[in-house]
């Protein structure tokens, strides 16, 4: 009889250290196989076959792999849809149980739901942990039991509820003798998965003891002043509780808040799928775009003639990275100087951002447009030149990622504030009162 064991499946949670699922794997009666599954479904979507996540994830799981082989254990690295390769594993292994964290994407919880369905037709045990968030689904909830959907009132909860407990790292570490033991099983390489290997550079995972000044320094983007540790808080190289216990130690309280406005998205997410596709606020949906696809590529390619949006643009088409502050600039330009479709601006930042995180960008793009919860008014129009003098007065920023700024050769602006304002003003009223 073949030996019984565990999987613990890992998907946006590659680590060994402090993981939850991989923890109750462990600790449970039978030895842990680990699993990735490359979904050929999620892959198939991606429009650059040298896209860095792939790469950086193809990384991840190499070092994965490599500290399991000193464990004399192994990691299944798969491709295909999971339906598939899920199959495939049952024919393989014994499997009495299988772990995995939970995802609060739609179309994750639909993948989730279907795999629980189809393990307990084969009588095997499905158990899904909390592990990429502080709080989730209904942990934080109004008086009244319903979700809040305004975000100071949730923080203060949050805040009040936070510690030790939720922010103590699962010990993952002192169980590997409960890894199944096992010759390390073959990597398929990038080309195998119909990718190459992208030359990015990524992030360091550290703080670089950039959250005492964080608070001062976050919204001067020349000053390089947050942590970018965004890229692996989204596919779990960092667990969640050890930046909460990062942001505590240093006492960085607006740094902590960041990682609450976080946990919010992924709530509002959860209770609200409809905001994939939707506004949150129903009213915005009536919006009569212009949608002109010219100057959606100018938007794109940082050719506006607004030095700040165009910079950041540039900054993100060649790192996959772009300042938050900035990032709010280019989002409220996109939506109300050019009055074009939130929903193009965010699969762009979906396309191109390294940290690309559904709910957080969904979140950021309605709240920019003013059609999201907690959302900015949409009277609020940021000026994109006012902003520049405030938050990069020497122009460093710009002169860095926007040369021909220097040189008195930038395009014109392709449209004129005032105008862009009057007439988002107007448009935006019209749809709200119909």
């Amino acid at each position: 009889m073949e030996k019984e064991i565990s999987i613990c499946w890992i998907r946006r949670d590659l680590r060994l250290n402090d993981n939850a699922a991989l923890y109750a794997a462990l600790k449970a009666p039978y030895p842990v196989l680990m699993l990735f599954i490359f979904d050929t479904k999620i892959l198939g979507k991606l429009p650059n076959q040298q896209d860095p996540r792939v790469t950086f994830i193809h990384q991840t799981l190499q070092e994965i792999h490599s500290r399991l082989a000193a464990h004399k254990s192994t990691i299944a690295i798969k491709h295909g849809t999971p339906e598939k390769v899920w199959g495939e594993i049952l024919k393989t292994y014994n499997v009495k149980a299988v772990y995995t964290n939970h995802d609060y994407e739609p179309d994750a919880i639909k993948r989730d739901d279907a795999l629980a369905e189809y393990l307990a037709s084969e009588q095997i045990e499905f158990k899904t942990l909390k592990d990429q968030v502080i709080f989730e689904k209904d942990e934080i909830l109004k008086a009244d039991a319903r979700p809040y959907t305004v975000f100071t009132p949730y923080f203060n909860q949050w805040q009040s509820k936070l510690n030790e407990f939720y922010i103590k790292p699962y010990p993952s570490n002192n169980y590997f003798n409960n890894l199944l033991k096992i010759a390390p099983l073959p990597i398929p390489t990038l080309a195998d998965i119909g990718f190459k290997e992208s030359p990015q550079k990524f992030p360091a995972k550290t703080f670089n003891n950039k959250l005492t000044d964080y608070e001062d320094k976050r919204d001067f983007p020349a000053l390089d002043a947050t942590t970018h540790i965004g890229m692996h808080l989204r596919f779990g190289t960092i667990s969640i509780r050890e930046a909460a216990s990062q942001a505590l130690k240093q006492n960085a309280r607006k740094w902590l808040s960041e990682l609450a406005w976080r946990d919010f998205y992924m709530m509002i997410l959860w209770h609200f799928p409809r905001i994939v596709h939707q506004s949150f606020k129903p009213a915005y949906d009536n919006i009569k775009w212009l949608n002109n696809e010219s100057e959606f590529e100018a938007w794109c390619n940082g050719k506006t003639g607004y030095p700040l949006v165009d910079a950041g643009m540039r900054q993100l088409n060649q790192t996959g990275y772009m300042h938050n502050r900035v990032r709010m600039v280019v989002a409220s330009f996109l939506t109300k100087h050019l009055l074009i479709d939130w929903r193009w601006g965010e699969a762009y930042f979906a396309e191109k951002l390294l940290d690309y995180e559904m709910a957080s960008n969904i979140g950021g793009w309605q709240w920019s447009c003013g059609c999201g919860n907690d959302a900015a008014p949409y009277f609020r129009v940021f000026n994109p030149e006012l902003q520049a003098k405030k938050f990069d007065p020497d122009q460093a920023y710009i002169n860095k990622w926007l040369p021909e700024y220097k040189q008195q050769k930038h395009v014109q602006p392709i449209v004129e504030h005032a105008f862009a304002r009057e007439r988002v003003l107007k448009v935006f009223k019209e749809a709200l009162n119909e």
